[in-house]
């Protein structure tokens, strides 16, 4: 008799008939158990069901009080979801240079198509405000995604990315080493900084907003949001034209709802949450 462990991603539909996989999946096997490797393809379903809000959950958590520490430190009017997207693929990211605050990184012909993507992928969503780095890679990201909308981007330099002096346009290879001191002078990327800046997105008018922003500005606010140190700014990645979600209840803590959501930039996915 010979057993076996079959592991699947979740939200995905799985078919227990080893012949019958949906195309997406991709099938490892060895003798003691089966991993299947997929991305979101367009038979994903999605069940839903309600709590007491009438909220559409996906098995998500009831409540998260408490479990981070409030970044507003004053109540909210309302409870307050805030979609975070990179921008997308710039021509500096595609040289391996460091872009800082720069702009002369532009969106390569990929970023725009990752821009258009992201676009598509949040159309069922509605958002009440977008909020934008004005440098140009974010900007013209946030251009393409907001495009069609009926309010007006806010351009907002606290989404900026740090400025990194002499290192921009430098080879990612040639900064290693210094980008440590290049770190401590960029204070605007200070946690307590963070989470003013937080506060003051929060406090704006409406509930569902989107921010298009950098990956180190990303960083810190996923940083300041879970009440992590600055030490623990580099533990998790951010791809162009990634989308992670937080929840923010009337206290102003914050949930992690998703991280770096990248099905979009190889399906036809559009999410709704």
């Amino acid at each position: 008799m010979t057993s076996g462990l079959v592991l699947t991603t979740t939200h995905l539909p799985f078919n227990s008939n080893a012949d019958k996989f949906p195309q997406f999946y991709a099938t490892c096997s060895s003798p003691r158990f089966r991993i299947l490797c997929s991305s979101s393809g367009p038979e994903l379903t999605l069940p839903t069901g309600t709590i007491g809000n009438d909220g559409l959950v996906t098995g998500g958590a009831y409540d998260f009080s408490k479990a981070t520490t409030s970044v507003t430190h004053k109540l909210l009017s309302a409870p307050k979801q805030v979609t975070l997207v990179r921008h997308g693929l710039s021509t500096w990211n595609d040289e391996s240079r460091v872009q800082g605050s720069s702009n002369s990184s532009i969106l390569t012909e990929t970023g725009i198509m990752q821009a258009e993507r992201c676009k598509k992928a949040l159309v069922d969503i509605h958002f009440d405000q977008c909020f934008s780095s004005p440098i140009s890679r974010a900007k013209s990201t946030a251009e393409i995604m907001w495009a069609g909308r009926e309010e007006s981007l806010i351009f907002l330099d606290t989404l900026k990315e740090a400025h990194l002096f002499y290192l921009e346009g430098m080879k990612n290879n040639q900064s290693l080493g210094k980008l440590a001191d290049a770190d401590r002078v960029s204070t605007p990327l200070s946690v307590d900084r963070i989470q003013i800046r937080l506060t003051h997105y929060m406090s704006s008018l409406g509930e569902n907003f989107l921010v298009v922003t950098h990956k180190s500005m990303l960083r810190a606010l996923i940083c300041a949001a879970l009440g992590l140190s600055p030490e623990r700014f580099r533990a998790f990645d951010v791809n162009n034209g990634g989308i992670s979600v937080f929840k923010f209840n009337k206290q102003g803590e914050a949930m992690l709802q998703s991280l770096n959501m990248t099905a979009h930039m190889y399906t036809d996915h559009t999410y709704l949450y």
